[in-house]
């Protein structure tokens, strides 16, 4: 019996209702359910489910698939439960713009029987791995992301590529991106659009103060050694959604982490199309 297990940070009644629709469909199939705890407290479905609140928890009761209900943003809060265990995500778009949350909810339950034997798109993403202190889930699936605490000073971020000084970027801060990452932030920020299947990390400068600086692209078998200096002695790390208040005497080494994080998309999905559609490449009157 395969084992499925069900994840969202919505808590309207909407979410609640389609939720519940969704539930009742695996249950005719007689499929084994698991719900992230906060679920069970947040909805009043029509029965108690088994609950898993860690890595751990999904870890021991074998899940197979693991659906994501919500946007791009909760996806990347799903690594911080599934990390190493590379259990397919399917993510159920009830968000807005939805890279990585590429089922609708009608196309979900039309491509159910399909999904759970295996017969879809399986894009298995590169994860960064950071070692640095008073970190509770050291990846990142998107990003890596300094910038500065003080809003009225720049600070300085040094950085090393395999042990050869690469530079001093100086300004609000630093993006280090996986392909995944690359139409997240950094693409805000200047930096270039990396297709998945690229072994590639970016960094891009955010507001760097000499004009010169530019966005750069790395193989993603070095190691990335950071140190930020700053008029106060404080600076924000965000990994992904999850934002740390960092000492500036703390070094950080980034280094592409040893599994990958496995995205379920349609057959039909293009990374071409997607970028088309979600950044309206084309969509010009001229056309």
């Amino acid at each position: 019996m395969l084992k499925i297990a069900l994840y969202t940070q919505k808590k309207d009644k909407e979410t609640e209702r389609y939720i519940q629709r969704f539930l009742e469909v695996l249950e005719r199939k007689k499929l084994s359910i698991f719900l992230f705890n906060e679920m069970q407290e947040s909805f009043n479905f029509h029965k108690s489910y088994q609950a898993f609140r860690t890595k751990q928890d999904l870890q021991e009761n074998g899940i197979d698939y693991f659906f994501s209900f919500g946007g791009d943003g909760t996806i990347l809060s799903t690594l911080n439960l599934i990390q190493n265990l590379e259990i397919p995500i399917i993510g159920v778009n009830l968000g807005r713009l939805g890279f990585l949350a590429s089922f609708t909810q009608e196309s979900v339950l039309e491509n159910l029987d399909q999904i759970l034997a295996g017969e879809m798109n399986f894009s298995r993403r590169s994860v960064i791995e950071i070692q640095a202190e008073n970190i509770d889930c050291p990846y990142a699936l998107n990003d890596v992301t300094i910038t500065r605490k003080e809003i009225t000073s720049m600070i300085t971020v040094e950085a090393e590529i395999d042990g050869e000084f690469l530079s001093f970027f100086w300004g609000d801060g630093l993006i280090v991106a996986t392909p995944t990452g690359s139409t997240a932030y950094s693409l805000s920020c200047g930096g270039p659009i990396i297709e998945p299947n690229n072994d590639n990390f970016s960094l891009t400068p955010i507001a760097p103060h000499n004009l010169n600086m530019r966005p750069i692209i790395l193989k993603d078998n070095v190691e990335i050694k950071l140190k930020v200096s700053s008029r106060v002695p404080k600076y924000f790390l965000g990994l992904d959604s999850r934002l740390y208040h960092m000492n500036t005497e703390n070094e950080l080494i980034l280094r592409k982490a040893d599994f990958s994080f496995c995205i379920v998309f349609p057959k039909e999905t293009n990374f071409y199309e997607t970028l088309r559609q979600k950044l309206l490449w084309g969509n010009d009157k001229r056309n």
